[in-house]
């Protein structure tokens, strides 16, 4: 999902104070200290595949899938997902594939934008035939009114008097960001909601998860959301996909990076080169990578793969609409 700069998402929650020698002091970061996060679970190796990829792999991000000149989905077999994809890298020479997809664990079949019915083990097995792996996107963060499992949020927001939904995502009118507050027990619903989502990723062979829209506290919500819930929220989620055996990646929230590393696997970043964010606040997600920790990236409007070479980052360029083309890895 597009989200504010973590620099322009600061200064918006007034994180950012004025000296008069022009320098900002840093974003205040929140602690689990404060927070009372629990303790980072172990992947249970018992329940799933516990993988977890090494700096540098070269990754494909499709969540989408595009239309033959008869109106049928390409790739129907895989639910639309192009499982054989191969293109020259930015650095030249042959055609290479991607080591690692990321791929929506559910797709409509018939790429027809429709109610999503199917799931994406045929993709998952093909691009395991193919030797690579494949990570589960999972929407945690928000509502999407075209999932089979919508109604029952509907059904929670109306039995506590509107207590979950709030405003629409910028950009996606069909999505509503989630109260991650439990006052009325909503983070606890929502957490057993994902936990529904990521059995099926477990059930349909995935190698890890990641689950989107996890910095609500920096956003436009119409909730009232803290940075600390927000740490709850994102460590309780981690604990989850590891407790099904499955590696987790942070999506974005480069805000709590540097706090929420103990609890994370990977991460999974948009755009923190075109922002010039990819170490802030210090050391970022160069950390990770300088601790032997995965960090996949994806830009929309230019690669910047020597930058993305010093901090070992694996990067390439789609367009927002994440569908299979056009994909142009670093290396």
């Amino acid at each position: 999902m597009k989200r504010l700069p973590a620099f322009a998402a600061a200064i918006l929650l007034g994180l950012f104070v004025y000296i008069p020698v022009a320098v900002s002091a840093p974003a205040a970061e929140a602690s689990c200290m404060t927070a009372g996060c629990a303790a980072p679970v172990p992947c249970n190796a018992a329940a799933g595949p516990c993988w977890t990829p090494a700096v540098g792999l070269r990754w494909q991000y499709q969540l989408q899938g595009t239309h033959n000149p008869s109106g049928g989905c390409n790739f129907g077999a895989t639910g639309g997902i192009n499982v054989g994809i191969s293109a020259v890298p930015a650095s030249g020479g042959a055609a290479v594939r991607p080591q690692v997809f990321d791929i929506d664990f559910q797709t409509d079949g018939f790429c027809t934008g429709g109610t999503i019915t199917q799931e994406n083990g045929a993709a998952v097995a093909a691009i395991h035939a193919n030797g690579a792996r494949a990570i589960c996107y999972v929407d945690a963060g928000t509502a999407e009114n075209f999932r089979p499992d919508y109604q029952d949020y509907v059904t929670f927001n109306n039995q506590t008097g509107g207590a979950l939904f709030g405003k629409p995502v910028g950009g996606f009118r069909n999505e509503f960001w989630l109260n991650i507050n439990n006052d009325a027990g909503q983070r606890t619903f929502i957490l057993a909601q994902v936990g529904k989502r990521v059995d099926r990723c477990v059930a349909n062979g995935f190698d890890a998860v990641e689950f989107d829209n996890v910095d609500a506290y920096q956003n436009k919500t119409g909730l009232t959301i803290s940075s600390d819930t927000q740490l709850l929220f994102n460590t309780s989620l981690a604990n989850l996909a590891h407790s099904k055996g499955l590696t987790v990646g942070l999506k974005n929230d480069l805000g709590q990076a540097n706090e929420l590393r103990p609890w994370y696997d990977f991460a999974v970043n948009e755009q923190c080169f075109q922002y010039r964010e990819c170490n802030y606040p210090p050391p970022g997600l160069a950390g990770w990578t300088a601790a032997g920790v995965a960090v996949f990236n994806v830009e929309y409007k230019s690669l910047k793969c020597a930058q993305a070479a010093s901090f070992s980052i694996s990067s390439m360029l789609k367009n927002v609409d994440l569908f299979d083309l056009p994909w142009t890895p670093c290396t």
